[in-house]
């Protein structure tokens, strides 16, 4: 089994959004993923997908897109995004799933002997000041659901699992410094965190960081040249 990652798919299957007025690299850019997805993956292997998914305001129009995905092989695994408005109660979100793909939402899921969990996430401080008490809130929440999580893979785990974290936003700062999230990882031994959200000239950013020996992963689609990330967690 493989484990692959990519991000920020942001499909309209019900209302199209055209992508490519965001750069070129968003023309024609999911059939160049779909394309080296077919090409690459097994229906054994694993394909986490970091959240912003689809566009959709609505869980009924965001089924076409969830059906797109699952439609490609492998074993799927989705984590809310901040543009992810459809994705409302936990419960909902999984009676639309197709077959193989699970939704993570601050608890763990198992995939042969991959435990996968995680959440959002949010804006790591930069810790020069200036961070609003409302931001400051939403942080400590994250911080605490992904606790929650890996309270859950922990009771879960066995001897010889490998534990992948996903989340949205990024789990450290512009700079890499390390945060409560990276010292979460560390201490519960996990081995491989993916995230994504960010955007822009990948030149300015960092696409793997390997973080007190844990590899972290951006994989934002239009970053990595829409292609899925090969994501060693030691299987």
């Amino acid at each position: 089994m493989k484990v692959y990652a990519i991000g920020d798919l942001h499909l309209s299957g019900n209302n199209p959004k055209p992508m490519d007025i965001f750069g070129g690299s968003w023309a024609n850019y999911m059939e160049e993923i779909e394309a080296d997805w077919r090409q690459r993956v097994t229906d054994e292997d694993v394909v986490l997908i970091a959240g912003d998914i689809s566009w959709a305001m609505t869980l009924s129009d965001a089924a076409p897109d969830l059906q797109r995905i699952g439609a490609l092989p492998g074993r799927k695994v989705f984590i809310r995004g901040n543009h992810d408005y459809w994705w409302k109660a936990i419960g909902a979100v999984r009676s639309v799933l197709p077959p193989a793909a699970y939704a993570v939402q601050n608890d763990c899921v198992r995939i042969g002997r991959l435990l996968v969990c995680g959440s959002r996430g949010w804006t790591t401080p930069e810790n020069t000041g200036g961070v609003s008490a409302e931001d400051k809130k939403i942080f400590e929440r994250e911080v605490g659901r992904v606790t929650l999580s890996l309270n859950a893979m922990r009771k879960m785990r066995r001897e010889d699992d490998r534990v992948a974290v996903m989340m949205h936003f990024p789990p450290f700062n512009s700079r890499i410094e390390p945060s409560p999230f990276t010292a979460l990882f560390q201490e519960y031994n996990v081995h491989a965190v993916v995230y994504g959200h960010l955007h822009g000239h990948p030149g300015r950013l960092c696409l793997q960081k390997t973080v007190h020996g844990i590899p972290y992963y951006l994989t934002s689609c239009d970053l990595v040249k829409n292609k899925l990330v090969a994501v060693e967690c030691g299987l």
